[in-house]
């Protein structure tokens, strides 16, 4: 896998939801063990904070923005599914390449502006 790099991430959550709670929770849970301290996460609830998501075009709640580094990508779910979370980080890119999976779903996932969790 290549070096790691700085994450900036930002996790809008609408107040202390259960689907909130969860993603926050997984989302820390993720940092911990997969990113070891290369991060900043910033939570923003955006029912005290609406004009933030408003600006950054948030829609629904949670969300989980990958700032840093480009592409920016948008989780949109509670974060349960830690595969998909890892995939639209670009955290496993390296490793699904190396597995040998088909380009266009490396591809699908390039193109992609935001990955759900959820099925």
């Amino acid at each position: 896998m290549s070096p790691r790099k700085t994450y900036i991430l930002k996790l809008y959550v609408a107040g202390n939801t259960p689907n909130s709670m969860r993603a926050l929770k997984t989302l820390r849970n993720i940092l911990e063990t997969e990113f070891k301290g290369v991060y900043a996460l910033k939570v923003i609830d955006v029912l005290k904070n609406p004009q933030l998501a408003e600006e950054d075009k948030i829609l629904a709640t949670p969300t989980l923005s990958k700032i840093l580094p480009p592409p920016v990508r948008r989780i949109i779910g509670d974060l349960s599914d830690r595969e998909r979370v890892l995939i639209g980080l670009d955290l496993l890119y390296d490793e699904l390449t190396d597995a040998g999976l088909g380009s266009s779903l490396m591809d699908t996932l390039e193109d992609a502006d935001e990955v759900p969790t959820e099925p």
